[in-house]
């Protein structure tokens, strides 16, 4: 079997810092077979690419235990991720007992600042249960980064609380009584960690409610017809083509079609769409939506991994496991921050011991460097932040590939619309059917026959006109793209598109060419059809009109208000592109673009410096989804178009276009803010705490509101929404409430 790319995810626990996370990435990179390692710290997964058959899971569990922490492998199933989510809940509230134990036994220890007398034999007592019972697992930690051969947080405090402890401790067995100790520095700081990575990780769970909250969506059993009864199966064993039946108020477990039956399905955590959608007969359903009050069968049409909410987690887990450029700089800030922490503790011991003579000022001073100079909340800035901004954006209905589309569509300057399923409805009507040398009837009937086998909405509008007729036989069909198809139909041989593929068949448009030009005036799209039997010569012309979104309009001007140049590219003709465009107030038209033009129009727009984007919903989008700087994919578009796009626009409306754009923006503003936050606190604190004007106390404190600020910044994140609309989509089916943690 010929090799080929495979990506794993695992969910890593005993990370607490940059540090660790660099650590845990560096195991998985060492491991044969991998090409590509990426760990989340706000998410505690890791996303690792390889070549099969080389790369093999045991192997990366296996490293990550050897390198000091737990791994897990996940397979994708829904009750695998239950079991995490209930997992990281009870870890949550053991962290959470183990913090207020922390602070009640440490609480005592801080009366002497405000002069009431504790007993220096009391204050070992409370402060021991805290430094090596609550706190071991800080010693824990550090050991296993000792030994190998590296260094993070939790290293940096045991150093610190361990000096105070044993300081302390010293002082209270050879020194008078009355001499003051510092039990305080060691248990108040340990106490005051705990607190704080426990409010952290409540924080980092809630950035990824949104993503919890699409997990929650699948099934675990459905109901299907089997021998003409219906029983209740493992979702894993529903098959393609079996039938399913819901009733009313039940998640849908499929993607499927609807065979029987009607009701409205709430599709609001799926696609970002508010209001419930009607659907019968015919009609395509996605798996996780809710029915409503009717009863329905539905088809099977796909499972696993290819069903959309599938596809939808994946992206969005793909989206937060990826790691941004300006957090790979922070990654080597951080390799070597910890090592440096310590130089500059030990500096400043040996500063007020050696040249200020006071060598219980060295020891508070040192013990308050390591504390203060945590490399948590510089981890955290950028992971937190995507976690959150990817997670806000698929509850709107926007599916940001990877990091790269995100960092991308923040710079974007312009955008290439294509018309047809972008701008309008993409359901064309025929509204005029002009034949010449024919009955209109036969025209339609052989225009009709020819595109039985096209997909394109043009044909499926020419079909639904001709409903009801007797078609003839369609002896080959070839498509012509950007142009038009052709075809034999009873033995009779076609050419049917624009005046392009007319005038490169040779035929004498001049008769029907005035009669072209009034309907393209009019806004509609104009199919040319001709017979290229000898002697060859026009059929007729079919005029198709394809309505604006009702939304259109608004997407455009919310383009322009954020500063963004917008371009149409379309293979529609000059006159009816132009219309499009003016009614729109978009100032660049590209008409009669074959897919080819429009990467090249793409190209000559990043030759000028532009930052591109294209947006497109048609196979023949593909390739200038691919050039562009970023391609968008309308959802209810091709799947070809959705692979190549980086962002994926789950519902039709083009106003998610700004939004896009607009969310990736915020997105990259908390980036900056957490790690100015980050360094700030660091770049302040460290001199503060060396200079002797921080206790350990107040160090502890700002550390811990260090991490907890940055990540409760990025939480801010999950209350974004669409300038246009003030209700959140998903709001009826409660993604939008605050998630338990």
């Amino acid at each position: 079997m010929a090799s080929g790319m495979h990506n794993v995810e695992l969910v890593i626990s005993g990370m607490t810092c940059a540090g660790c996370a660099g650590r845990v990435e560096k195991a998985l990179a060492s491991v044969p077979g991998v090409t590509h390692a990426a760990v989340n710290l706000a998410t505690e997964r890791a996303s690792v690419s390889g070549a099969e058959p080389t790369l093999k899971p045991a192997d990366l569990v296996l490293a990550v235990r050897r390198a000091g922490y737990q791994a897990e492998l996940l397979t994708g199933d829904a009750e695998q991720e239950r079991q995490v989510l209930d997992a990281e809940q009870v870890r949550l509230h053991r962290d959470g007992w183990r913090a207020g134990c922390a602070i009640a036994l440490s609480a005592p220890l801080l009366l002497p600042m405000i002069g009431i007398g504790l007993p220096g034999w009391v204050q070992l007592v409370l402060a021991t249960p805290v430094q090596l019972v609550l706190g071991a697992r800080f010693y824990v930690a550090a050991w296993k980064a000792v030994r190998a051969f590296s260094a993070n947080m939790d290293l940096l405090v045991s150093l610190g609380t361990s000096a105070a402890y044993l300081y302390s401790t010293y002082l209270l067995v050879v020194s008078r009584p009355g001499t003051e100790l510092y039990f305080d520095a060691s248990a108040v700081v340990i106490a005051l960690v705990l607190l704080g990575k426990w409010l952290e990780s409540r924080a980092k769970r809630s950035t990824g409610a949104a993503l919890r909250a699409l997990l929650s969506l699948r099934p675990v059993q459905a109901r299907v017809e089997r021998e003409g009864e219906q029983i209740e199966v493992p979702l894993g064993a529903v098959s393609v083509h079996d039938i399913v039946v819901v009733r009313p108020g039940e998640r849908l477990p499929v993607d499927g079609t609807v065979l029987s039956g009607s009701s409205r399905v709430d599709e609001s955590l799926i696609t970002g769409e508010s209001l419930p959608v009607a659907k019968g007969p015919g009609q395509a359903v996605i798996g996780g939506s809710i029915n409503g009050n009717g009863l329905l069968r539905i088809e099977t049409s796909a499972i696993g991994r290819e069903t959309t909410l599938a596809r939808i987690i994946s992206m969005v887990e793909r989206a937060q496991a990826g790691k941004a450029p300006v957090q790979r700089l922070v990654d080597r800030v951080a390799a070597v921050f910890v090592p440096v922490v310590v130089l500059v503790a030990l500096a400043s011991f040996a500063g007020w011991w050696l040249l200020a003579g006071n060598f219980p000022a060295g020891v508070i001073a040192a013990v308050s460097v390591l504390v203060i100079a945590c490399p948590c909340a510089l981890g955290l800035a950028t992971p937190a932040a995507l976690t959150a901004g990817t997670g806000a954006a698929a509850r709107w209905g926007i599916l940001i590939r990877d990091v790269e589309a995100l960092e991308r569509a923040y710079r974007l300057d312009t955008i290439v619309l294509d018309k047809t399923g972008t701008l309008t409805e993409g359901k064309p009507q025929v509204t005029e059917v002009l034949a010449h040398g024919m009955p209109p009837l036969e025209l339609l009937r052989l225009a009709a026959a020819a595109q039985r086998g096209s997909e394109h909405p043009l044909a499926t509008a020419v079909l639904a006109h001709a409903s009801g007729l007797e078609l003839p036989a369609l002896d080959h069909l070839e498509s012509v793209p950007g142009m038009g198809l052709m075809a034999s139909v009873a033995g009779r041989a076609l050419a049917i598109g624009n005046r392009r593929l007319m005038q490169e068949k040779g035929v004498p448009i001049g008769e029907l060419s005035a009669q072209a030009d009034r309907l393209e005036s009019a806004g509609r799209t104009v199919m040319w059809v001709a017979l290229l039997d000898p002697p060859v010569q026009p059929a007729g012309l079919i005029g198709v009109t394809d309505p604006l979104k009702p939304t259109a309009h608004e997407a455009v001007e919310q383009l322009h208000r954020m500063g963004i140049q917008t371009v149409l590219a379309t293979g529609d003709n000059e006159r009816t592109a132009g219309v499009i465009a003016a009614q729109l107030g978009i100032p660049r038209v590209i008409a009669g673009a074959l897919p080819a033009e429009k990467v090249l129009e793409v190209r000559r727009l990043q030759a000028e410096g532009k930052h591109v984007a294209m947006v497109g919903d048609g196979v023949n989008d593909a390739p200038a989804l691919a050039a562009a700087d970023i391609g968008i994919a309308m959802g209810t578009g091709t799947d070809v178009a959705m692979q190549t796009a980086g962002i994926t626009l789950m519902r039709g409306d083009p106003r998610l276009i700004a939004d896009a754009i607009a969310v990736s923006r915020a997105t990259y503003a908390k980036i900056r803010q957490g790690l100015f936050w980050a360094f700030i606190y660091n770049v302040i604190g460290m001199p503060a705490a060396a200079l002797g004007m921080l206790s350990p106390v107040v160090a502890g404190a700002a550390m811990a509101l260090s991490s907890v600020s940055v990540v409760a910044n990025a939480l801010l994140l999950r209350r974004w929404k669409p300038q246009a609309r003030a209700t959140p989509a998903g709001s009826p089916a409660g993604i939008e409430r605050p998630a338990t943690v």
